[in-house]
Formats: structure tokens, C-alpha cells, sequence
């Protein structure tokens, strides 16, 4: 558990209530502009609250959201109250399976992004190289001109040891929230 939290991505990440207080509906929520609000990492979670009576939530493909197709699914919920962790960089797209709710709008398709390890040092530009030089560097291969970059960041510092102390805060802070 304090690797978790001191290697963990943040101690929980965000968790997004889709639709915010109005949840998981097929009307009065715009999910295109309600996530375009939003920033989506790995390591945040999405909370879908909805009458399971009436709604589910069905994971699909792209193709799948486009058409509203929600006859194979990726995953399906059915709860009423479900959270779904947001586990790799990329687009997933999420609609209500029940008949002609997604054709309404009850469709939620979000970019998730890698997760952020602080803030990241620019690179240091190569040396600059004179005509000469530059048509002698051109790659055997596909007569591309190679460009050097800089050393990489170095993966220790001060930013991602203050991450890591952040992490490491929360979790002691959630041991005594459970003593």
C-alpha cells in the first residue's frame, strides 16, 4: 500500500460525475459540451448515476458510438450506480443502450490522457548546422536530415520529488481518515 501511494498515479485521481448533478439522462444534458469542460487522465474515474430502471451504460467502439449500436458492447453497467476507472491513454465512448436514448444524446465520448507526472522540462535544442553540414547528415536510409536532440529531463527533479511527497501525504493522511 505505500508503494501504491508513493509510486501511484495521485492517491485516487478525479473523479468525474458525469452529467453533474443531473447524472446519467436523456434530457437536459449536453455530454459533448459537459466533457469538452473536463480534463480525462489515467488514474481518474468516471461516476455514471442514473434510474437503472430505465438506463444503462454501455462502453462501445467508435463506429459503434457514431451509429449508436449498442448490440456489441465493450463493457456493460447496470447498476444504476457505476464507476469506471480510466485505465489507458486514448478515446472511449460510452451511450445508454436502451432503445433511441442515445440517438437523443444520452452519448458520452471522452479523450483520456496519459497520466501527468509533473511538469516536464523542455528540450534543449541541437546545435545549429550550416548548409554544409546539414546536407552531409542526411539519413542513408530515406534521405531524411537527422536532428539531434537534447538530453532527456532528468527523472529526479525537484518537481517529481514534490509529487512524490504529495503522494505519500495523502496516503497517511487516508490511514488516519480510517483509524
Amino acid at each position: 500500500m505505500i508503494l501504491l501511494a508513493l509510486f501511484g498515479v495521485a492517491v485516487g485521481g478525479t473523479v468525474h460525475k458525469v452529467g453533474d448533478s443531473s447524472g446519467w439522462t436523456m434530457m437536459g444534458v449536453n455530454y459533448e459540451a459537459w466533457a469538452s469542460s473536463k480534463t480525462f487522465q489515467v488514474g481518474d474515474s468516471l461516476a455514471f448515476e442514473y434510474n437503472n430502471g430505465f438506463h444503462d451504460v454501455t462502453e462501445v467502439t467508435h463506429n459503434d458510438f457514431e451509429l449508436c449500436e449498442p448490440s456489441k458492447p465493450l463493457a456493460r453497467y447496470q447498476t444504476g450506480s457505476d464507476t469506471i476507472s480510466l485505465t489507458k491513454p486514448g478515446y472511449q465512448n460510452f451511450i445508454c443502450g436502451f432503445p433511441s436514448h442515445c440517438d437523443i444524446g444520452q452519448k458520452l465520448q471522452i479523450l483520456v490522457l496519459p497520466a501527468s507526472l509533473g511538469p516536464v522540462a523542455a528540450p534543449v535544442p541541437g546545435p545549429v548546422r550550416s548548409p554544409t553540414t546539414f546536407s552531409s547528415s542526411l539519413s542513408p536510409v530515406n534521405n531524411v536530415p537527422q536532428h539531434q536532440m537534447g538530453p532527456p529531463p532528468t527523472p529526479h527533479s525537484a518537481a517529481a520529488t514534490n509529487n512524490v511527497w504529495i503522494g505519500f501525504s495523502y496516503f497517511l493522511l487516508s490511514l488516519f481518515i480510517l483509524v
